[in-house]
């Protein structure tokens, strides 16, 4: 008698466990810890010059138009961690179908080097190679691989024949590594060449807790983080990051940049124009609850600036209309938006007096329209207090358009991580 109780409370037991795991499981989502804009190349694509601290190794002698029969080993970090992951690949600007051989994941360990046994194959659909169709993107399938925060990852592609006209992100800030025929399970590729830019790859994904959200940084070159120290992850968005980590309410928020260097709100220059690709980086992104909006100072400067043209023309309206139509559409798929203002410039190559008026109207509007839910005041930041037209001096980076890794750590660290807590999602918080 006492067996056949014990059996029916374990049987008991048994039905109302299995039923809390799955809620367990169910709460679970799939959250974007990385992501790149994917860009057309530009005519010349040599990567960027190194900055202080960055690998001694020379860029590749030329621009890179395509590969074959090549492995290209791509390193990102990472914001929040998880238990799988997956990964996108894009063929947003081929001209005809992607045929990529086989794809890896790893962390990272130094250099092209992967953490031993922490390799895992990716396939799609079921199958190591995929084609991807020209102008569209694929989801590798989940994997098992247990992510800690702030990881460095290894992502390594193989092009078994032609790859044709790439897809990139310009200003990947860190260096990727170029080899020889299929090594995308390789633990090192010690005589690769290198490049500083980032092929196919546009986000990774991981299956994070159920109160788990990403910040979608959405901007030009200021958020890109262009003129950071490469290798040292130094963009504002990647100094973010360990923020948010470390704050036990936002531990489970993910911040994904989502700038281009050159890139304007109303007209395509570097990238497509910021309302043609919302939907692609903001909108579609999993897991995204909010997103910053830093856009206008490049069509600010192509337009009042040495060598503008009349088809550059726009005004502080123009602006904020198309502002009005970011924060509108992303309301819409209730996804907050914090507005920040844009950062001194005198002294840059496309300054004008013309400009700063413009640039003040506009920075006017974004602290007091009312149309944000919430406003980070970058230009009180970085301003010089004796010339607020220019950036404080030991922010300053040679063009006096970008901040220094100083100046991006201060933007980082002025944001109020509180409007980003779960329990102040529903409300409309500020940092004015």
């Amino acid at each position: 008698m006492q067996i056949q109780n014990l059996t029916r409370r374990f049987a008991t037991l048994a039905l109302v466990l299995v039923p809390l795991a799955h809620w367990a499981w169910a709460q679970e989502r799939w959250v974007a810890t990385w992501a790149a804009s994917p860009q057309q190349p530009r005519a010349a694509q040599a990567a960027p010059p190194a900055q202080a601290g960055a690998p001694t190794a020379p860029p590749a002698a030329a621009p890179i138009t395509s590969f074959s029969n090549q492995t290209v080993r791509m390193i990102v970090r990472t914001s929040i961690g998880g238990r799988r992951i997956r990964v996108q690949l894009s063929n947003a600007f081929g001209t005809g179908p992607l045929m990529v051989g086989a794809a890896h994941i790893a962390l990272r360990e130094k250099e092209s080097a992967i953490v031993a046994g922490s390799d895992r194959a990716l396939a799609f659909n079921g199958k190591a190679g995929v084609m991807i169709p020209p102008g569209a993107q694929m989801l590798s399938d989940p994997v098992d691989l247990n992510l800690p925060p702030l990881a460095d990852l290894a992502i390594s592609v193989y092009m078994p024949g032609d790859s044709g006209p790439l897809t990139t992100h310009a200003t990947a800030l860190h260096t990727n590594y170029v080899a020889k025929g299929d090594a995308t399970g390789a633990p090192a590729l010690p005589d690769a060449a290198i490049t500083r830019i980032w092929y196919w790859i546009s986000g990774i994904d991981v299956l994070a807790v159920g109160d788990a959200g990403a910040i979608v940084a959405f901007g030009d070159s200021i958020t890109d983080g262009a003129t950071s120290t490469v290798d040292a992850d130094r963009s504002w968005p990647s100094m973010l990051a360990p923020r948010l980590v470390a704050n036990k309410a936002t531990a489970n928020v993910a911040v994904v940049n989502e700038g281009i260097s050159g890139n304007r709100l109303l007209r395509d220059n570097a990238g497509i124009n910021a309302l043609a690709r919302l939907d692609r980086d903001v909108l579609s992104q999993p897991g995204v609850k909010w997103m910053t909006l830093m856009e206008g100072i490049n069509d600010i400067g192509r337009a009042t600036g040495r060598g503008s043209t009349p088809d550059d023309a726009v005004t502080p309206d123009d602006l904020i209309g198309a502002m009005r139509q970011i924060i509108e559409r992303a309301h819409t798929h209730g996804i907050k938006v914090v507005g920040c203002t844009l950062t001194p410039y005198e002294g840059a190559a496309y300054y004008s007096e013309a400009g700063e008026v413009m640039r003040q109207a506009v920075n006017r509007w974004i602290r007091t329209g009312g149309a944000f839910d919430a406003v980070v005041d970058f230009d009180a930041v970085v301003r010089d207090p004796k010339n607020p037209k220019q950036i404080r001096p030991d922010f300053n980076e040679r063009d006096h358009l970008h901040p220094n890794d100083a100046g991006y750590k201060a933007m980082a660290d002025a944001i109020d991580l509180a409007m980003f807590a779960p329990e102040t999602v529903s409300a409309a918080v500020t940092s004015r």
